[in-house]
């Protein structure tokens, strides 16, 4: 048993080798509250964890009414709405507490549409991968990919959050000795929880910054978007150029709400192009950007003209016939041009061919 902090309620874990899932589950629940200032006790004594005020990924009960968010007992299969990934420990802390996370570490209060919004997301674009691992539930159908012949072109091991949380199981600390072994029991109790705590850290940060640009970044993109889908018509009569206001500026990040919007109106894969300014300056460059088929794929829905790219500046105005024309990449996702008029033209003239 080991304990960090000394003041406020008491979070258990348990001790012994950690995964990605409790790091996160504590630094989540110390984001609010009544749990900011916790002691933390990392312990597989029942008896110990019956003193704690909440007790994740060890303990065997998934209870909200009485704060235990274990998942390792064989009848559990909870998961998050809408969602088939069973739930791990910080899956569950998200799923009962996830909205007075928001309202505290983004300041958006919870039964506002905005605050469910992010809930959502946090979960399909955060927390899920977080539970899919623990539970050893892999992004494709091994067995399929298998049978297809699809092989893997190198090892991703070391570039999931999860496999990097690992690997403070065995990082080296102060109180190591020259093979890497603590002197003494006591010692290396003390050396696994400072691993824990720098694990927690590391992936709570991740947390952090995810939660800081979809609530800062994400989510007020929502609005300019769904206003330029409304207006993509003046653009284009069959709807397939966006352009995104001019103040958003190149770093609005459109490509979810888009595909959302898509589907929302049942015109999913109407979109081409999306057009945006490189900034909110008025003499800003402009960018024409191919929307990809999904959110995940580098495959274009349609790629600018074969003869344009990894053409540049006055040779690409003359083969483009758009002035001031600057580039358009060889792979044909993306162009730049001086001006609004010109990324607009360019976009009308790949609609067309």
């Amino acid at each position: 048993m080991s304990t960090n902090g000394s003041q406020g309620p008491v979070i258990g874990t348990h001790n012994g080798h950690f995964h990605a899932d409790e790091a996160l589950a504590v630094h989540l629940l110390r984001l609010l509250p009544t749990y900011k200032n916790s002691t933390l006790i990392r312990t597989r004594d029942p008896e110990v964890l019956k003193t704690c005020d909440v007790v994740v990924d060890v303990g065997a009960v998934h209870d909200h009414g009485i704060l235990r968010y274990d998942h390792h007992q064989r009848e559990f299969a909870t998961t998050f709405p809408g969602s088939n990934t069973k739930l791990s420990s910080a899956g569950l802390v998200w799923m009962h507490q996830g909205r007075g996370i928001i309202e505290q570490a983004a300041r958006i209060n919870e039964g506002t549409p905005d605050n469910e919004l992010l809930y959502q997301k946090l979960y399909d674009d955060f927390m899920e991968a977080f539970d899919a691992n623990d539970n050893g539930i892999s992004v494709y159908d091994t067995k399929a990919l298998n049978n297809a012949g699809i092989e893997k072109k190198f090892s991703d091991k070391g570039y999931s959050i999860a496999s990097v949380v690992n690997r403070y199981n065995y990082a080296p600390s102060a109180t190591s000795t020259a093979n890497g072994t603590a002197t003494d029991k006591s010692q290396g109790q003390e050396e696994e929880d400072a691993r824990f705590l720098r694990a927690s850290a590391f992936v709570g940060e991740q947390f952090d910054i995810e939660l800081s640009d979809k609530a800062t970044n994400w989510l007020p993109a929502r609005a300019l978007v769904a206003k330029a889908f409304n207006d993509r018509m003046q653009y284009d009569p069959q709807g397939r150029i966006l352009v995104i206001p001019q103040q958003a500026d190149g770093g609005a990040p459109w490509g979810d709400h888009l595909y959302n919007l898509e589907r929302e109106n049942g015109c999913e894969g109407q979109v081409l192009y999306v057009l945006f300014a490189e900034n909110g300056e008025k003499d800003s460059k402009w960018r024409i950007r191919a929307v990809s088929v999904s959110s995940d794929s580098f495959e274009n829905r349609k790629g600018l003209l074969e003869a344009w790219r990894g053409v540049r500046d006055e040779q690409l105005s003359e083969v483009s016939g758009v002035e001031g024309a600057v580039f358009v990449h060889a792979a044909g996702f993306i162009g730049g041009t001086k001006t609004f008029e010109g990324a607009l033209k360019m976009a009308q003239k790949s609609v067309e061919v």
